[in-house]
C-alpha cells in the first residue's frame, strides 16, 4: 500500500507480521507443558510383582486403587482409608461393570490385598483386576 509523505515523496508501509510475541506464548506453552508433564505420571511407588501373563489395558479413565509396601491405600494418588473404599469407588464408578485395577506392592501381606478386594467387591464391584509388570528373565553370564 503506497502513500505520499509530507514531503512529497511516495513510501510503502510494513506490512510484515510481528511474530515475536507468537515465539514468547509458544515458549511459555512449551515450558508449562514440560514442568507439568511428569507431575502428570508421577504416583504411587510401588513394586508390582512380576507375570508371565500380562495383558495390556487402555489406561483412560481407569479406577487405581494401591495398596503401597507400608500398608497405605491411595485412590489414584490420594491416600484414603480403607473404610472409605466402597464409598469413593461408587462416587466415581460409572456403574458395578466397571473394572477395578489393584496395584500392590510386592512385599505386601496378602492378606491387606485381599481385606482390599473385599471391600471393592463389598461395594458392588465385581470385575477386580491385579496390577502385575511383564515377568523379565535374568540374562545369563557368558
Amino acid at each position: 500500500m503506497a502513500f505520499t509523505t509530507g514531503q512529497g515523496r511516495t513510501a510503502t508501509s510494513l506490512s510484515e507480521i510481528n511474530v515475536t510475541p507468537l515465539v514468547d506464548v509458544m515458549l511459555v506453552l512449551l515450558v508449562i507443558f514440560m514442568v507439568t508433564a511428569p507431575i502428570l505420571q508421577t504416583g504411587i511407588d510401588v513394586q508390582l510383582p512380576e507375570t508371565r501373563s500380562v495383558t495390556e489395558t487402555n489406561p483412560a479413565e481407569r479406577i487405581v486403587l494401591s495398596i503401597s509396601r507400608e500398608g497405605y491405600i491411595y485412590y489414584g494418588s490420594e491416600a484414603i482409608n480403607f473404610y472409605t473404599i466402597g464409598e469413593r469407588l461408587k462416587e466415581d464408578a460409572r456403574g458395578p461393570k466397571d473394572e477395578i485395577f489393584l496395584r500392590a506392592d510386592k512385599d505386601v501381606k496378602w492378606s491387606s490385598i485381599v481385606s482390599v478386594i473385599d471391600a471393592i467387591r463389598g461395594a458392588g464391584f465385581d470385575q477386580v483386576r491385579l496390577v502385575t509388570k511383564p515377568f523379565s528373565e535374568p540374562r545369563r553370564q557368558r
